[in-house]
């Protein structure tokens, strides 16, 4: 039979290699093959040693939390404290003022002796309520700066 023409062969570029390519490829993957092998031998792989991995030491980290400030996001980090206890909580803050100390969280339904034991180590110390801007303190007008009037 004869060779078929080059106006039978159809259109587009041929998408198997020739000969010579492809023992082209064949070399360069048996080279790859070969040098994986011998990088697996080197490090030992065939006698099963693991892997030496440098391990950095733990970060110990000290949450401490704003009672007065952190939305329930933040509160459902406590121990302790689920989503609808942190959510009462900001209600509670929201509705009734700030909490003055640590016993005073106790007025949020759901936080009894124990709840606030096991929060204590999370909470940072309560802020002094007289000091800080905003307050009714000496001298205070409740509106967040000292006193009423113009500032010079």
């Amino acid at each position: 039979m004869d060779r078929p023409s080059p106006s039978d062969r159809p259109p587009g570029p041929r998408l198997v290699l020739r000969r010579l390519d492809q023992a082209a490829a064949a070399a360069v993957l048996a080279a790859a093959l070969a040098l994986l092998a011998g990088h697996w031998l080197w490090n030992g792989h065939l006698h099963g040693r693991l892997i030496e991995i440098e391990r950095a030491e733990p970060i110990a980290v000290k949450l401490q939390i704003d009672v007065n400030g952190a939305d329930w996001s933040e509160l459902c980090l406590l121990p302790g404290i689920g989503e609808q206890l942190a959510k009462r909580i900001v209600v509670e803050r929201t509705a009734n003022g700030p909490f003055r100390d640590w016993d005073d969280l106790r007025r949020v339904r759901g936080i009894g002796p124990r709840t606030l034991e096991s929060m204590k180590p999370y909470l940072l110390p309560m802020a002094d309520l007289e000091a800080t801007a905003g307050s009714d303190g000496p001298g205070g007008s409740g509106r967040g700066w000292p006193m009423e009037g113009k500032v010079n």
